[in-house]
């Protein structure tokens, strides 16, 4: 039997469908909660981290997603095995797939999150475009078309430039800018073609681009009885290649007034489709302060520990406790949005070679800490970095009372950050936290492109992998308080003509 609105229970074990930061992050929620975790795990990551936190653990398959964390059907058979009450699918894989929700509910499983016929009027772009418009929400001027003569025809008419979309994508996958008639072809058949590859759908759709927009999201939390709020916004502008890299809260360019009127229309348009758990709208936020929806993500999103911060909530909780029947503990007027928070994707990639992914692994790994400092890491010394999956090692968040002390403590933490085996944007973050026009808070979603400085480089922060060690060995003799461990470690380095090494001669670890 299903789970039904009118029931009420506590779960005692959930499955989590995911693996590594996430699936982590997850854990430790129920663990707080009291409740038990079952972790799945692919060949490749028999010796995860998440594996290792979990209470229990299943294998579900080979290292490729399809042949693991893409199987509902192994999933649910884990979670029946080993006892669960239900399954939370954390971001990606089968987290809006709702199918799978249905697949949970015939299995007597319940679906930590929101409803399949939510996630299906919501799923397709074009269907939620639709959906939102009738709901009252502001939409960008866009068109549906069959072949590459509509869409010159439909450009011209919404006015160039213009954004093709897959209906049926995410994560900047089968997205392409057209500046004039001459380029549409090309990006017809391009946009088309990585929309089949990736979502097995080749439909893609046209949209009015909106000349130097933020990318602004607001986060929402319903529950089954309909109450529904929004857990203010996060700024998600500063991205590569469409996909996001740092994020903050509160967004720069955003006045208070702005964000309560994104707000009221982000839990009007979750009312409008039956919401309920944690899902996210995200809108285009022009200069002249108008804003456009662009689409609902209806899972908990990577960037989720900033709101966190900002808000005292822990939506992971929110979620368990929506999902067992609970209504909302509390109204929007209860809800504040207290300092400023800002998260770094520290990634696996090698920004010498454009970014490409570096997988392989980590020798030695030092984490940050200190006064409001947060990682949300899937990794240890030791572990390996997959080529099969997303190379996310860790999600770096930060609070402080306000965006330029923020900026500060996001600095300061990042320069403890130590990582060696592999290679990292670490360095690439440092260097963005020191742009002018960062620091001001002046950036829109093509601000990356824009900078050059920023699209790649050789770094000191990797090619030292060496002194890098040394530091790793200082930090770890002084943490354990070994007499002498960490003088011992910097006379045996001090022939190294290096900046690192000069770094931590001077005290500053």
């Amino acid at each position: 039997m299903g789970y039904h609105p009118s029931m009420s229970r506590s779960f005692t074990k959930v499955l989590v469908a995911n693996r590594g930061e996430i699936a982590v992050r997850i854990m430790r929620t129920l663990r707080e909660m009291g409740i038990g975790s079952v972790a799945v795990y692919s060949e490749a990551d028999r010796a995860s981290l998440h594996v290792r936190m979990a209470d229990e653990a299943v294998a579900i398959g080979p290292a490729p997603a399809a042949e693991s964390y893409l199987r509902g059907d192994k999933i649910i058979a884990a979670a029946k095995k080993t006892g669960c009450d239900a399954i939370h699918p954390g971001y990606g894989f089968l987290s809006e797939n709702a199918d799978f929700v249905d697949e949970c509910e015939r299995a007597g499983l319940v679906f930590i999150g929101p409803p399949a016929s939510a996630m299906r009027q919501m799923g397709s772009k074009t269907a939620a475009r639709k959906k939102m418009e009738e709901a009252g929400v502001p939409i960008t001027p866009g068109a549906m078309c069959d072949t590459t003569e509509e869409a010159i025809a439909a450009a011209g008419k919404i006015g160039y430039p213009v954004m093709l979309k897959a209906a049926s994508g995410g994560g900047g996958k089968g997205m392409r800018l057209v500046h004039a008639p001459g380029e549409m072809a090309n990006a017809w058949e391009r946009a088309r073609s990585e929309a089949k590859k990736f979502f097995s759908d080749d439909t893609v759709y046209i949209e009015k681009a909106v000349v130097g927009a933020r990318h602004v999201e607001i986060q929402v939390l319903g529950d089954r009885s309909g109450n529904c709020v929004h857990v203010f916004e996060r700024d998600c502008s500063i991205q590569r290649r469409n996909q996001k890299v740092v994020e903050e809260t509160p967004s720069p360019g955003a006045t208070r007034e702005v964000i309560a009127k994104m707000g009221a229309i982000a839990v009007q348009g979750a009312k409008a489709v039956g919401y309920h758990s944690a899902g996210t709208f995200e809108f285009l936020l022009a200069p002249d302060s108008s804003f456009y929806f662009l689409e609902m993500n209806t899972r908990l999103q990577v960037e989720h520990p900033i709101t966190e911060l900002v808000s005292g909530l822990d939506l992971v909780r929110e979620m368990v406790l929506i999902a067992q029947g609970s209504d909302l503990a509390f109204e929007q007027k209860d809800l504040t949005s207290r300092g400023a928070a800002i998260e770094c994707r520290v990634y696996a990639e090698d920004p010498s070679t454009g970014f490409l992914p570096s997988p392989g692994r980590i020798d030695q790994l030092v984490v940050p800490g200190g006064p409001g400092v947060r990682d949300d890491g899937g990794a240890y010394p030791g572990c390996m970095i997959s080529s099969f999956y997303d190379p996310l090692i860790s999600k770096l968040s930060v609070w402080a009372p306000n965006r330029e002390l923020a900026l500060a403590r996001m600095r300061r933490a990042l320069s403890e950050y130590v990582v060696t085996g592999i290679r990292t944007n670490l360095a690439f973050h440092e260097k963005l936290l020191a742009n002018p026009d960062f620091i001001a808070g002046k950036y829109d979603t093509k601000f990356l492109e824009r900078e050059v400085a920023l699209q790649g480089y050789p770094t000191i922060r990797e090619e030292n992998r060496e002194a890098l060690a040394v530091a790793v060995a200082i930090a770890a003799a002084r943490a354990e308080r070994v007499s002498g461990a960490a003088t011992a470690l910097e006379g045996a380095s001090a022939n190294r003509v290096s900046p690192w090494v000069a770094h931590y001669r001077s005290g500053r670890v």
